[in-house]
């Protein structure tokens, strides 16, 4: 009996102590503040009102908390996603964006949703409205299709892609230095799989990932999420050039941006190495090596898919 009382005893002044504590962080709570809103993306009614449902609450300055979402320690982490995802993305300083940005930024954020990476899945789960139907999804690529103006290309500009494009692929790897966090070039992607392909029609560029033999055989044996150390991604992107019976085919080369997983070696990024490399001079791109927190937040919202956006092909077993 003593021995019951005990227990008894112990239990109740645990909970105690649990429930003061609940009720103490509650008087830690980070402000969300609504500053003013600058300007508001100018789009049509229906694509204004998809964004608010979907992406107001994180990415404006009209956030509307619920009273779940006042209470610590759920608090803590939703002032964090509110203030990283402002950073990132605004559409309260829409003005603050030239208009090849706002193009870009639009692009990204249904690019986001269209892989299911947003909203978030934590966010989603408790606030059922804000996930989109295929309709609305399908409201959002129509009016980003309506802001792009496809131009046909003339001979010669073709004809000096193709010069391009045969210069571009004899490139040596000797002339090119390594990007600021010290990654080098790799040249042998040329020689990669090409394992997806994306077309961003709001810049008027396409691009292709190849992967090497590390992450085509992860590929083949669905181990990728996490993805193997050693898988290695090569996305190389070009200017789009449509001529004047349709054909599309690569133009200028852009740019060319790897991803490397070493879990050990690029713990502090992620698990990845990041690097990329501009123009047919492959100049390396960012002033240090501070650059890749670029690419981590960018790559932030698919961190549940090992930060990788690019949904391969299948690839068959031999």
């Amino acid at each position: 009996m003593h021995s019951q009382n005990f227990v008894t005893k112990h239990k109740f002044l645990i909970t105690g102590v649990l429930l003061a504590a609940v009720i103490g962080i509650q008087f830690v709570r980070p402000g969300i503040e609504n500053p003013p809103v600058t300007e508001n993306i100018i789009a049509p009614h229906d694509v204004q009102v998809i964004l608010k449902k979907a992406c107001y609450d994180c990415h404006s300055n009209e956030t509307q908390l619920l009273w779940f979402d006042k209470i610590a320690p759920a608090s803590w982490m939703v002032a964090k996603d509110v203030k990283d995802a402002r950073h990132v993305l605004n559409f309260s300083h829409w003005d603050s964006l030239a208009p090849g940005d706002q193009k870009a930024k639009l692009f990204e954020a249904f690019n986001q949703i269209s892989l299911g990476a947003m909203p978030l899945k934590q966010y989603a789960a408790l606030h059922r409205e804000a996930k989109l139907s295929a309709a609305e999804i399908l409201i959002l690529k129509s009016y980003i299709t309506s802001l792009v103006s496809f131009k046909t290309s003339d001979t010669s500009l073709v004809n000096a892609a193709n010069h391009q494009y045969d210069e571009w692929t004899g490139t040596k790897s000797a002339k090119v230095k390594p990007a600021p966090n010290g990654i080098e070039y790799i040249p042998d992607f040329k020689n990669w799989k090409a394992i997806s392909t994306s077309d961003r029609f709001d810049n008027g560029t396409m691009r292709v990932i190849v992967a090497n033999d590390i992450a085509v055989k992860a590929i083949k044996e669905n181990h990728i999420n996490p993805w193997p150390n050693g898988a290695t991604f090569a996305k190389i992107a070009w200017d789009e050039l449509i001529d004047s019976t349709g054909k599309v085919q690569t133009g200028a080369f852009k740019q060319v941006e790897f991803m490397i997983k070493d879990d050990n070696k690029y713990q502090k990024t992620a698990g990845w190495g990041w690097a990329r490399w501009k123009g047919m001079q492959l100049t390396p791109y960012g002033k240090n090596e501070t650059f890749t927190q670029e690419c981590i937040n960018c790559h932030r919202p698919v961190k549940d898919n090992d930060f990788v956006f690019t949904m391969p092909l299948h690839l068959q077993p031999k």
